[in-house]
């Protein structure tokens, strides 16, 4: 395929390599004016760089935005109304009611797609299938680090930098509230939600703990098909400390699937 960018960061640049490396075109990437004024010089032996929608290639098969809430806001209306299919990774923006109604309408208005790439959590496909019955409870739990919430409201309730040797619990509240006021943290939040009972019935549960490492993501399910656990910890991408190496991994995961002739 022939693929269109959004963004330059750490994400986006390990889903360029993966999907270089399976034999994709990078034929545009989208990037703030400021930005791309910034790059000098600019590579010519490479993708297209734009400033706008407006301006990418039209033979693009599809669009990856790799550039947080911000830039879904920003672009992604514009790129399903251009009949471009979106892969996205920045879940949580969803949490936004009008968004939400915005990119489907343009989604079809468009004739595209929203894809959402299930970024640094797993076990969706079993929540997805779960919810088909009756879901009584579904809880995510997010651990990081005390550093992995700095510039979060976390700082707010909590002293980040002297937590002792003790977690501490610094969000308690739906899946939305925690989309909107942490939507540098969320995503998972996020994926959790539309997979099973949305925005205003998931728990959300975030926790500050001194003695981790790395995030760790749990999600807690009970329904009528039973219950079931899961727990995951992850690393970061190495050329970003504040970016998870699986959510990078699900992008592409995401956009390879719309090459296979079976779907699993």
């Amino acid at each position: 395929m022939k693929l269109g960018l959004i963004g330059n960061g750490a994400i986006a640049q390990f889903v360029r390599r993966a999907l270089e490396a399976h034999g994709h075109e990078i034929g545009a990437v989208l990037l703030r004016p400021a930005r791309i004024a910034q790059m000098s010089p600019i590579p010519n032996d490479g993708p297209l760089y734009v400033g706008s929608v407006a301006e990418l290639p039209d033979d693009l098969d599809h669009v990856i935005d790799c550039a947080g809430h911000e830039a879904l806001r920003q672009y992604g209306t514009d790129v399903l109304r251009a009949g471009f299919d979106l892969t996205t990774v920045s879940i949580g923006a969803l949490a936004d009611k009008a968004l939400e109604a915005a990119l489907e309408d343009a989604a079809l208005e468009g004739d595209s797609k929203l894809h959402l790439a299930s970024g640094a959590i797993g076990a969706l496909d079993t929540l997805r299938a779960a919810r088909v019955g009756n879901l009584t409870k579904v809880r995510y739990t997010g651990r990081k680090p005390p550093k992995g919430w700095l510039g979060s409201p976390a700082q707010e309730s909590i002293d980040l930098e002297n937590l002792g040797d003790r977690p501490q619990t610094h969000f308690v509240g739906t899946a939305r509230q925690a989309a909107l006021e942490y939507p540098k943290n969320a995503n998972v939040a996020a994926a959790v939600a539309l997979s099973g009972v949305g925005f205003d019935e998931t728990e959300v549960v975030l926790v500050a703990d001194p003695a981790i490492s790395v995030n760790i993501h749990e999600i807690e399910v009970t329904g009528d098909f039973g219950s079931f656990e899961f727990r995951i910890l992850g690393n970061a991408l190495p050329d970003n400390p504040r970016s998870s190496a699986l959510a990078a991994m699900s992008v592409v995961g995401c956009v390879l699937q719309e090459t296979k002739p079976i779907v699993f």
